[in-house]
């Protein structure tokens, strides 16, 4: 094939998508503008359910073989295993924040103290160490819950992104030590 046939055959598919593209387009504007007549001319009001909520008493996503059985879960408040694990996932979440906000009020008042000894602060890097540790832990058991949620969901697009220990971890500490420095600095 010439290159010149090649262009006059992209050439005249170019036209076809653009005559396609305008017809798509101006159906579009058609159907809104009769949406838009039709609500001007109140076609709309009064219409039988107006105002009730939509009831929607099958996924039409969920396998039939299974209907049945999460009709009988979701009338005695049982929800899917891989929902109950989000759940946990996100109330494991709240409370890691938890913990990283209070040791930043203990950090605050540590360093606050006028009197700071050298016990004292040596008590506070130990328990800055600890409280390090179980936070990788604590994140460890998160990334090991999340692995387990995309594996029990049923679409990769509900699913979780995997956690990185090492990334998570920097910003507790990053944080943790800009919140140092400026109390040193605002002390000295």
């Amino acid at each position: 094939m010439s290159d010149k046939s090649i262009e006059e055959e992209i050439k005249l598919k170019a036209q076809k998508s653009r005559k396609l593209a305008r017809y798509m387009s101006s159906t579009q504007d058609l159907v809104e503008n009769q949406i838009r007549k039709a609500m001007e001319n109140g076609e709309f009001d009064n219409l039988a359910g107006t105002g009730k909520p939509l009831r929607f008493e099958e996924n039409p996503y969920e396998p039939p073989e299974l209907r049945m059985i999460h009709k009988i879960l979701k009338d005695n408040d049982f929800a899917p295993y891989w929902i109950e694990l989000g759940k946990e996932i996100d109330q494991d979440w709240e409370k890691l924040k938890q913990e990283v906000d209070y040791f930043k009020r203990y950090t605050s008042m540590v360093l606050n103290n006028r009197k700071r000894d050298k016990m004292a602060v040596r008590r506070y890097e130990s328990r800055k160490a600890y409280f390090l540790a179980e936070r990788r832990r604590d994140l460890e058991k998160i990334s090991k819950k999340i692995i387990d949620y995309n594996l029990h969901c049923p679409s990769f697009r509900v699913g979780r992104a995997n956690l990185i220990i090492d990334d998570e971890m920097y910003k507790i500490i990053i944080e943790l030590e800009s919140l140092i420095e400026e109390l040193l600095n605002k002390g000295s």
